[in-house]
């Protein structure tokens, strides 16, 4: 078991709650639902990347041989999750506070903080995919011009090359096509008559862009308006409701948008199980369920990527106790003291705490396995991967099967929802972070309350425009999201590491948890470790050395 040491006595300094809002926590089911709400602002927050995106594309590449990756994902991290925000109700401290206390070298701030500014600046090349995301699902709605519409239509150079290669074993490699498995052989003949079909409906148009491809020619995407056009739109709105919105408005836009979304992927994923062509059988659950690396390294790299945005990534552990302050968690606690009271009232908001936690839990991880297993079922079955302009519609793809040519609405309204939901909540808690940011680097005053609403009113315009102007630059989507992965992926064992030093060195002992959790929290830290050491080691082995090697030879 991890010790507790004595209540570390200076810290209290900093914890300027004050014993007027202090509120008993509440008993009963029905009082306790009614003080739960963070969780499902983070919930919002990261139903649209990691879920919609990375994990659609990571059973669209692997199959189901990860679904016990994603399950895992899910589930190891709130442990470190909790933990982070026991350190909250205790001290009074944000996040951003507790890991400048860190041991380890500092310039100005603590090391970690440093790593955490990196972490957040990808962010916004994320948040400005997803408000590309938003853009292609209303200019597919709603075309202004028709023009991305129309360029989608378009198969992309990578969908072609694939498309050639894979009649090229059909046709020339007989012999190699036989040992594929069953399953293999049957995935590459649906994704080709799949494609012949597109082609042919595109007529000459199609054929040139795929004698194109076949002569070894660049097939480039044009520049289109229309998505750009309604990215804009959303971002001006998205100016707004941050201007204006505080915690109420912000939880209840999320909780709307994901729940909704949410129940209809559900029930798309329910209604492919019952029809024979798309159904994955009870074997492969059981294989997906066996842990197990897949061949293809383009797909583990996807997968580890998607491991550390998955479920609550790094940027939401940090997010997570500035919602449960703002909710009131820690100042119905009140300022920490030596008396009875106060271990009470602790406690019973550690228990609300971890009742939200564990229940946005259950949702985001209901939600990221029916995203993976439409991946599987239907994208990874047709051969297709979604990338670049075409993410948006060929994610709809996954819905038609049950939907049929309905699917796309269906889908393009749910993935408005979901990817607005996780703009906005997202950068609502990108405001109060880049605030805190300047009051730890003190370039701002840490004690005026005006000055804090200021900045978070003025961080609510600028960064929906910075995300726009990454989009309009021409920015990958899929790709931003990824790389910003990666980056949450690198920091997870930093904050497993920081849980871990909050749980032994600033946890009072009259809040110390059982046993078991500690077990489950160095399970957890264990987990946040592997996924960071190996998506470092990815990115170094197959991005930075490789360009160092080109740089040196040209």
């Amino acid at each position: 078991m991890l010790s507790s040491s004595k209540p570390d006595r200076p810290i209290e300094s900093s914890d300027s709650r004050s014993n007027d809002a202090v509120k008993d926590p509440p008993r009963g089911f029905a009082p306790t639902l009614q003080q739960l709400g963070p969780g499902l602002i983070i919930a919002g927050s990261i139903v649209g990347s990691g879920e919609l995106i990375a994990t659609t594309k990571a059973g669209a590449q692997a199959g189901i041989s990860l679904l016990w990756l994603i399950i895992v994902g899910c589930v190891i991290k709130v442990f470190a999750q909790i933990e982070l925000g026991r350190y909250s109700i205790t001290h009074g401290q944000t996040t951003l506070d507790a890991l400048n206390t860190l041991p380890g070298p500092r310039l100005r701030v603590s090391w970690i903080l440093w790593y955490w500014l990196l972490m957040m600046l990808c962010t916004i090349g994320q948040l400005g995919g997803i408000v590309g995301g938003v853009g292609q699902a209303m200019a597919i709605s709603f075309p202004i011009t028709g023009d991305y519409r129309e360029a989608i239509l378009l198969p992309s150079q990578g969908e072609l090359t694939q498309h050639i290669q894979w009649e090229a074993r059909i046709a020339e490699e007989a012999a190699e096509f036989a040992t594929l498995s069953e399953d293999e052989q049957q995935r590459v003949r649906t994704g080709v008559e799949a494609m012949n079909r597109r082609l042919e409906q595109l007529g000459q148009r199609g054929q040139t862009a795929l004698e194109t491809v076949r002569a070894g020619e660049s097939l480039a995407d044009p520049w289109t308006v229309d998505d750009r056009y309604w990215a804009a739109a959303v971002a001006v709105v998205t100016c707004v409701l941050l201007y204006i919105g505080r915690y109420g408005l912000i939880q209840n836009i999320s909780t709307v948008l994901v729940v909704s979304f949410t129940f209809i992927t559900v029930g798309n994923v329910y209604a492919l199980q019952s029809n024979p062509e798309w159904k994955i059988p009870l074997a492969e659950w059981i294989n997906g369920l066996t842990p197990q690396i897949p061949e293809s390294g383009k797909a583990l790299g996807t997968a580890l990527a998607t491991f550390g945005i998955i479920g609550v990534g790094a940027a939401e552990l940090i997010f997570y106790p500035y919602w449960c302050m703002e909710k009131g968690y820690g100042r119905f606690t009140g300022p920490r003291s030596d008396d009875d009271a106060w271990s009470h009232r602790a406690r019973g908001w550690m228990r609300v705490m971890q009742i939200d936690a564990f229940v946005s839990m259950i949702v985001y991880t209901v939600a990221t396995l029916a995203f993976f297993v439409m991946g599987v079922a239907v994208l990874h079955r047709m051969g297709l991967d979604p990338d670049g302009m075409r993410m948006v519609s060929t994610l709809a793809e996954s819905y038609v099967p049950v939907f049929g040519e309905y699917a796309k609405w269906l889908f393009l309204v749910g993935a408005i929802a979901v990817l607005y939901s996780t703009f906005l909540v997202a950068l609502a808690s990108q405001t109060r972070l880049y605030t805190d940011g300047l009051k730890i680097w003190r370039l701002i005053s840490p004690t005026d309350e005006g000055v804090h609403e200021r900045w978070i009113s003025i961080f609510g315009v600028v960064l929906p425009l910075a995300c726009l102007t990454l989009y309009w630059a021409g920015l990958n989507p899929v790709k931003a999201v990824l790389l910003s992965g990666l980056m949450q992926a690198i920091m997870l064992p930093m904050l497993g590491f920081a849980a871990i030093y909050f749980r032994i060195k600033r946890t009072d002992p009259r809040l110390a948890p059982s046993r078991l959790w500690d077990v489950f929290l160095g399970l957890s830290s264990l987990g946040l470790l592997i996924a960071g050491g190996w998506g470092a080691y990815e990115q170094i082995v197959n991005k930075i050395l490789p360009a160092i090697q080109s740089w040196l030879g040209g």
